[in-house]
């Protein structure tokens, strides 16, 4: 597209070129109705002029044969021959008739340029006008709309995008305007990306004190117990356990929130592939089985696919996805009592893979089930129970990263009930290019 193209774009300047264009058609006009009058008046002035010569001529006696020869003979009017040229200019300067005669001595010369002027003048000068209001009226326009611009990148450059540039017209002008705003839409982004990462920052930083507060008091107190029962080794034992316990809670609770947090900082890469369904599931329970067992609690897993086959497969992350039902089986333990059941159930199909687990404990109560996926969250009935408020937030994060759904059913002192599904949309494509 040439530039000239792109001004015709703009408007405003394709309204000051059709004003300029019907402007100067006006002047041409004028311009030519203006030669036409000076043409007529310089007729009139002519014929008046010999109509004097003749009337003078007569009253003095010449005849008319002779007048009308001088007046109508070409020959001599445009020029003659050099003595006719000659004796015609003597007759003048004598008379006191030069080309150096001012025009105010030959008063029908300078009544015609007087009359031609003003024609001129009537005709020109409210052209003009016309002409320097409406380019005013044009340069005030650009200025104005330059200000605003200039306005409005003064305020994207503090921080403040409430404001857009005009993007009603055309052209070259409105083009820039529209690519200062995609780059002020662009900085606002970031903008608003930054500040969620310090909020982010600021939240994670507070929920990691907040919660290593607690251990690191409990630590502090173990030692100090310890240091002043050096002689007593039952003593040194129970809390050197309890030692223990605060240590592996403080790097559990570390380890869940660095993950959470690259999860939510999205330095997470998900690499879905297609796994066998039942050893992801009995890898993600192992280090819970014996548990389960310690505290009477019995861990079932069951295959509600109507398949047979035992190579049933889901397309997932396989290391993410154990960590989240590892955290969904051993939230299920936290709050089931001894005989209780967990039991994981799972089907599949060409379009999505399900997972259960479901168990017979506590339940969870109505006015908390909206909140069990927050960070740290606890309820009141769960005050009692191990965790630290991260293994379902964790899940939750991990599944929907894989662009999975966790869902939860729960009745209280019935027993709760979680449910991940995965689309197996990869798995699929797969298919479908082996047919």
């Amino acid at each position: 597209m040439t530039m000239d193209t792109r001004l015709m774009q703009d408007q405003q300047v394709r309204r000051y070129f059709l004003f300029l264009s019907a402007l100067s058609l006006f002047l041409l006009l004028a311009a030519m109705l203006l030669c036409r009058g000076a043409a007529q008046e310089a007729k009139t002035m002519l014929l008046r002029h010999d109509t004097s010569i003749a009337a003078s001529l007569s009253a003095q006696g010449v005849p008319e044969i002779v007048i009308a020869r001088a007046l109508t003979d070409t020959s001599v009017s445009f020029g003659g021959t050099g003595s006719q040229m000659q004796a015609g200019e003597r007759l003048l300067t004598k008379i006191g008739v030069r080309p150096a005669l001012e025009t105010q001595f030959l008063p029908q010369l300078q009544n015609f340029q007087i009359n031609t002027g003003r024609r001129a003048l009537t005709l020109v000068l409210p052209a003009c006008l016309i002409l320097l209001g409406a380019s005013l009226r044009f340069f005030l326009k650009r200025d104005a709309l330059y200000q605003r611009a200039a306005a409005m990148i003064d305020s994207y450059a503090i921080g403040c995008f409430s404001c857009r540039l005009p993007q009603m017209g055309e052209g070259s002008l409105y083009q820039m305007f529209s690519a200062v705003d995609r780059l002020a839409t662009m900085l606002q982004a970031q903008n608003d990306t930054e500040r969620a990462s310090k909020i982010f920052l600021r939240n994670t930083i507070s929920d990691i004190s907040h919660q290593l507060k607690t251990p690191l008091a409990a630590l502090s107190m173990y030692q100090e117990i310890m240091e002043n029962e050096p002689d007593q080794p039952d003593v040194i034992r129970q809390f050197a356990a309890k030692t223990g316990t605060a240590l592996k809670r403080m790097e559990q609770l570390i380890q869940s929130m660095l993950k959470i947090t690259r999860l939510d900082a999205g330095n997470v890469v998900f690499e879905r592939q297609e796994c066998d369904l039942y050893k992801l599931i009995l890898q993600a329970i192992s280090e819970l089985t014996t548990r389960a067992l310690n505290e009477g609690k019995i861990l079932i897993m069951d295959r509600t696919s109507a398949s047979d086959s035992l190579a049933e497969t889901i397309v997932c992350d396989p290391a993410w996805t154990v960590e989240a039902v590892g955290n969904l089986v051993k939230n299920a333990l936290d709050h089931t009592h001894t005989n209780g059941t967990i039991r994981i159930t799972w089907e599949t199909s060409p379009l999505s893979t399900i997972i259960r687990i479901a168990d017979d404990g506590d339940g969870i109560a109505p006015e908390d089930i909206h909140h069990i996926f927050k960070r740290f969250y606890r309820s009141s009935q769960s005050s009692d129970t191990p965790g630290i408020g991260l293994g379902l937030p964790l899940a939750k994060s991990i599944v929907e990263g894989q662009g999975g759904t966790i869902t939860v059913q729960s009745t209280p002192q019935l027993g709760t009930c979680f449910t991940i599904f995965f689309p197996n949309a990869l798995k699929s494509c797969d298919t479908s290019d082996a047919s």
